[in-house]
């Protein structure tokens, strides 16, 4: 089939599938004797897993992967879909410990602060099991804000534990500093409300939306590890 046609079985324009077979998801095509390129079935299936694929983990991803998944061996294909499924598996509980750790926050927001619980960087560090570094950090990224003392010593208090908490929460699911600083700004105008709770949620939902899309893969997927089987079969065949 022509170029135009087989974007139209797999819904992709014709310069769409031109990149994706530079950038090897789909094998090269062959050339007519008028130098118009040629596709077959192969390729069809090929698109199929790439575009089932990036509905999952995301276009880029999928087309790093996708000439790898062409050209090793099927039972490591086998395997890095497994790893594919047990990646948002992780990355679900991450999202869910989080979720709770923000909800404990949230809880302690209301309780007189004791000034004999503030801590030091080393101390707060421990309790949200991240470096001291990461803590500097977010301090330069203005989502944490401790107090000084003399001469160089860095003392959190409420406010800035309850932040870090937020921050540590966030960034254990998955949201980069920029929408976490987002959501401490309104934090901080409005009160603790829930709109960093509703961060986690909307990530949880996305999460269950890429394993559906995963899901719905498999089909695609099984019919291009298939063809792959079929192909190194009758490689075998031939060299015997």
């Amino acid at each position: 089939m022509k170029t135009a046609e087989l974007g139209r079985r797999v819904g992709y324009s014709t310069q769409q599938v031109r990149d994706l077979e530079r950038l090897g998801v789909i094998p090269r095509a062959e050339r007519g004797s008028n130098g118009y390129r040629r596709y077959r079935e192969q390729h069809v299936i090929a698109l199929r897993a790439y575009r089932a694929l990036a509905g999952s983990i995301g276009p880029v991803p999928a087309r790093q992967l996708m000439p790898w998944l062409r050209t090793c061996s099927v039972d490591e294909v086998a395997e890095k879909i497994d790893e594919l499924h047990a990646t948002l598996a992780s990355a679900r509980a991450r999202v869910r410990e989080a979720r709770q750790a923000l909800d404990a926050v949230l809880r302690d927001a209301g309780e007189v602060f004791d000034e004999r619980d503030a801590m030091t960087i080393s101390e707060l560090a421990q309790a949200l099991g991240v470096r001291t570094s990461t803590l500097r950090h977010w301090e330069h990224e203005g989502l944490v804000a401790p107090a000084r003392r003399p001469p160089h010593n860095r003392r959190y208090e409420s406010n800035a534990i309850a932040d870090a908490r937020i921050v540590a929460a966030l960034r254990s699911g998955g949201y980069p500093i920029p929408t976490i600083a987002r959501a401490l700004d309104q934090l901080r105008t409005h009160g603790m409300t829930s709109d960093a709770r509703e961060l986690l949620d909307a990530r949880l939902a996305d999460l269950t939306r890429r394993s559906i899309k995963l899901l719905e893969a498999a089909s695609d997927l099984h019919t291009f590890l298939r063809g792959r089987m079929q192909d190194e079969g009758r490689s075998l065949m031939l060299s015997r």
